[in-house]
């Protein structure tokens, strides 16, 4: 086994848990010191690999130290957020629809006045009296823009939106404000934008070949021909996730890899005819160089995205190893593909498709004697068997070799993902693909139409996979102890046969499958204030019970908090099923992920102030098991915790003045003496009507700030009569409403409130009823438990004088949210 690049692996693996990146002359003293240790190791009765393990860890810790300061040092400057900047550039990618615009990567040219990170990805929003101009790639445009930081959702589990902006170089995001000087100045026709402008054309001629009326599963051929998810729809894309079958929709390892073979299978027949071709160059080397070039081409077509750069790495370091000559371990070339693709992405280590494609490669590898073994003359009958059998075994041994990296990751496994990926794994990758690039590149009638026949059929069969009862497994987020011997018992499974004790492997897996996560004591509640940006969703767990309030903002059309964000982080703590979900009003950020929720978890109660003849009330309360509406003087016990809800008042159907804040659910929940009160968005006239009829029950520890700290709320007798010493703001970054207000925020310090705000802090959790020294419940955030040193220390404002968020236009956060035709994204 290679262990100096192992080690190397390990060093930056340990780099990117760093909570801040190490002082600089630390780094270079840590390699010297490993340089000492290798000499020290050369010499007579000293380990003798010591120093060059070690020497390869402090490199490895040193390379991605060196490149994380490097990226991070081109972020936007604190002082340009949210200021109009004019500046000149090009858009460097295929340019992303996401509902009201289009999302676009953009390459900075030097001379704006200011520094300015190199690359930003803007967003260029639909304006009814403006018409948004057709965006190409390699267009160099003027544009005045607004900008801000990286930042993204921090909850402990779910997609890391600043690692993944970190990882791609991008500095800062924004959007394009409206300005008479926006102007289109050229178009560049350099190698990289005719590529992209190449796979824009491509998306634009199947969008006018496949209409989506008559071809449904038109998206997938342009996803898999030019890399663009965004074509799938949301329903599709659960479909996949529910057969373990989304792999196949990313450009990564398995298409990479098999358009590489085939291309070296072609190349080679074909060397191979001609005797002058092969005294000159021998025919495998051909083959090897015609397959990666063939790689790198499908790459740089479907967008030359990390994961299929990752893959285009692995297979040069392993043609480069297989075109020496030399006879090379496979563990070897492993070792190799390994450092080439951290060298090139040392943040790949961040993502779970990097740890599944390695440890994949890694299963297979352990168990490739058995399936070496062919005997050297049989029938076409045992061939065909033989090569079912290595089939089936491969996917035996992948499946088992990746379960404990997709519980750890995902939360769910997909028990029919080994058939439904039997079938699609050849269709997909031998069939479909090769003809949606056939006819993305030839100009040949009927490919497209006979690619998206295939696809017909086979999303047919992996939507009836994909419905069988309990076909999606969803255990408990595994704990790091059983993960450690879950690994060490696929090791063992894996181990050629004859290996005595294999069998013990499959008892070292039990733990993984059978271990609860930990829930609280008859009397406390858990309650997690999650990070969704500018919007509001809280999960109140007892020892028996979950409570979810509220599921969090709808984005786009493609995406919505409850699918992106809550799911996400109810499966990372065990929870598979709701007791009761609380809509408190029809406001799209309260609201507007409330549907993926109850299609994905089964929901017990679910409690609304929705108006009964309102969209949002015929979209969601049919799929809760029990609907009520919200009601004071509602109240029930779960475990030795007391829920009362207090507001609306019983009887009120509509929204006073029409403002569905007035309707907000109001929600006390005590546990040994202790108080959280939440509060939604109610305003002045709420509070009034609350201190009148709830006075003596108002007074609480814990506050959930009404209406994210907005203006309308919080007035000084409310403030008062709470007496609160830890206040909660569910706020967006740098929202466009400014909140938490000023006046709002020093009104509750000058009470002597500690405040805690999302934007800042990440999720917030609170142990409530709990016996601490001082009396007092038990807060945390996920930032300060959980940093990273990617996590941007500027990401807030202690003023609470926010700027615009990711959206500049749309409603106000008062308008419904189009929850009946918003379709959930990946």
């Amino acid at each position: 086994m290679n262990w100096p690049l192992y080690s190397f692996a390990l060093g930056i693996v340990m780099l990117q848990q760093q909570p801040a990146l190490p002082p600089w002359p630390w780094l270079p003293l840590g390699a010297a010191a490993a340089l000492g240790l290798l000499a020290l190791g050369r010499r007579p009765g000293a380990l003798p690999r010591l120093g060059t393990i070690l020497l390869a860890a402090a490199l490895g810790f040193l390379w991605a130290g060196w490149r994380a300061e490097t990226r991070l040092a081109e972020r936007l400057a604190p002082a340009l957020e949210g200021q109009d900047l004019q500046l000149q550039g090009r858009i460097a990618a295929l340019p992303q629809d996401f509902g009201r615009g289009q999302r676009f990567e953009f390459a900075v040219a030097p001379g704006a006045g200011v520094s300015l990170p190199p690359t930003l990805l803007l967003s260029w929003y639909d304006r009814p009296e403006t018409p948004r101009p057709r965006l190409e790639p390699g267009q160099e445009w003027q544009l005045t823009v607004r900008l801000k930081r990286p930042h993204g959702h921090a909850n402990g589990a779910g997609f890391d939106y600043e690692a993944w902006l970190l990882e791609r170089g991008i500095g800062a995001t924004g959007y394009v404000r409206e300005a008479a000087d926006n102007r289109l100045l050229g178009r560049s026709d350099g190698f990289f934008s005719r590529i992209e402008r190449l796979r824009q054309a491509v998306r634009e001629d199947f969008q006018a070949r496949l209409p989506e009326a008559d071809y449904p599963y038109a998206g997938i051929l342009t996803a898999l021909a030019v890399g663009d998810q965004k074509a799938i729809p949301g329903d599709q894309w659960k479909v996949f996730a529910g057969t373990g079958t989304t792999h196949l929709m990313s450009i990564s390892g398995l298409h990479v890899t098999m358009m590489a073979a085939l291309a070296a299978a072609l190349a080679g027949g074909l060397w191979r005819r001609s005797p002058a071709l092969m005294a000159r160059w021998p025919a495998q080397r051909a083959a090897l160089l015609a397959g990666w070039l063939a790689a790198a081409g499908y790459t740089l077509l479907a967008g030359a995205g990390v994961p299929a750069l990752r893959t285009l790495a692995m297979l040069g370091a392993a043609a480069l190893a297989l075109a020496s000559g030399r006879r090379v371990a496979p563990g070897n070339v492993l070792a190799f593909a390994l450092l080439a693709v951290l060298l090139l992405d040392p943040w790949a280590v961040l993502a779970p498709g990097f740890w599944l494609s390695f440890v994949a490669v890694g299963a297979l590898l352990l168990a490739a004697r058995p399936l070496a073994e062919e005997p050297p003359r049989q029938s076409w009958r045992r061939r065909l068997g033989r090569h079912l059998e290595h089939w089936s075994l491969t996917q035996w041994v992948a499946t088992l070799g990746t379960l404990p990296l997709l519980l750890l990751f995902f939360q769910q496994f997909s028990l029919v993902s080994p058939l439904a990926n039997a079938l699609a794994i050849p269709l997909v990758s031998l069939a479909v693909t090769p003809l949606a690039l056939a006819a993305a590149l030839l100009p040949l009638p009927g490919l497209a139409a006979a690619a998206h026949a295939l696809l017909h059929g086979l999303m047919l069969c992996l939507q009836w996979l994909a419905a069988l009862p309990g076909a999606l497994w969803t255990p408990p987020a595994p704990t790091l102890p059983a993960l450690f011997l879950a690994a060490l018992g696929c090791v063992c499974v894996l181990l050629p046969r004859g290996f005595p004790g294999r069998w013990l492997g499959l008892l070292m897996l039990l733990p993984l499958l059978t271990t609860p996560q930990p829930r609280p004591p008859p009397g406390q509640a858990w309650v997690t204030l999650l990070d969704v940006g500018q919007g509001l969703a809280v999960a109140v767990r007892t020892q028996k019970h979950t409570l979810l309030y509220d599921a969090g903002p709808y984005y786009s059309p493609e995406s919505d908090a409850g699918e992106r964000l809550v799911l996400p982080w109810l499966r990372s703590v065990g929870v598979d099923r709701l007791d009761t979900l609380v809509v408190t009003h029809r406001d799209w950020d309260h609201s507007g992920g409330a549907r993926s929720v109850l299609e994905s978890l089964p929901v017990t109660l679910l409690l609304d102030s929705l108006p009964p003849a309102s969209p949002e009330a015929r979209d969601l309360q049919p799929l809760a098991q029990e609907r009520r509406a919200c009601a004071e003087g509602q109240g029930w016990e779960w475990d030795g915790v007391r829920f009362s809800m207090l507001h609306p008042p019983a009887g009120r159907v509509d929204a006073p003045q029409g403002r569905s804040n007035h309707q907000s659910c109001v929600l006390l929940v005590q546990a040994e003496g202790q108080r959280l009160l939440l509060t939604a968005d109610i305003e002045a006239a709420d509070e009034a009507w609350l201190l009148a009829r709830h006075r003596a029950e108002l007074a609480s520890q814990v506050l959930l700030v009404p209406h994210h700290g907005s203006r309308s709320s919080s007035t000084a007798p409310f403030v008062a009569a709470i007496g609160a010493r830890e206040v909660l703001y569910p706020v967006g970054y740098r929202n466009r409403f400014g909140h938490p207000r000023q006046e709002v925020v020093q009104r509750y310090a000058a009470s002597g409130a500690r405040a805690w705000r999302t934007d800042r802090d990440g999720a917030i959790g609170l142990v409530l009823g709990a016996a601490t020294a001082n009396g007092k419940p038990e807060l945390w955030a996920e930032r300060q438990r959980r940093p990273r040193y990617w996590y941007d220390r500027y990401a807030w404002k202690e003023s609470g004088q926010g700027g615009p968020d990711e959206e500049e236009n749309g409603n106000d956060g008062k308008a419904p949210a189009p929850t009946t035709t918003a379709p959930q994204g990946r």
